[in-house]
């Protein structure tokens, strides 16, 4: 266990020992090519806060757009955006003006217009088989009366013939 723990403290002072070096780079780098403004160099959370308030009153205006809040402090206000005004929706059925006789009462609008629809629905494949017989039987009736007439056209031609 002692030689584990031997190389792990190597590895551990190696990556520090590599680690140092970085940081030594980058900053020769840093000095070197400084960064633009818009990309501030990370430090530790102490030194972040003051250095914001500071850029804040140097450069005299913030960059904040406010749109759904309403800050409390004057010179933050003067950076609120007017919200974004909708489209205006005009609705077709709304607009149309409903077509009424005048006679109509309101109450029967409620009531439905037929109560039996359901016994219709129902027994509609009855109604349509009856429906089919029925105009046979009137077909067939037309078509005997038919033959009546020609019988009776015949034997009026007949008669008339013979005299």
């Amino acid at each position: 266990m002692t030689e584990e723990s031997g190389s792990a403290e190597e590895t551990a002072a190696q990556r520090r020992e590599r680690l140092k070096a970085l940081r030594e780079a980058q900053q020769l780098l840093d000095s070197e090519h400084p960064q633009p403004q818009s990309q501030p160099q990370p430090q530790p959370p102490q030194q972040i806060e003051p250095q914001v308030e500071e850029e804040a009153e140097q450069d005299g205006k913030l960059d904040m757009k406010f749109r759904n809040y309403l800050p409390r402090d004057k010179k933050l206000q003067e950076n609120r955006i007017a919200p974004p005004a909708l489209p205006k929706f005009d609705d077709p059925v709304a607009t149309a003006p409903p077509i009424s006789n005048g006679t109509e009462d309101p109450i029967v609008n409620i009531a439905p217009k037929k109560p039996n629809w359901d016994l219709r629905r129902d027994v509609q494949k009855k109604l349509d088989k009856l429906d089919r017989r029925t105009q046979r039987a009137i077909i067939e009736l037309m078509q005997e009366e038919e033959k009546r007439r020609q019988e009776a056209a015949e034997q009026t031609n007949e008669a008339v013939e013979e005299d």
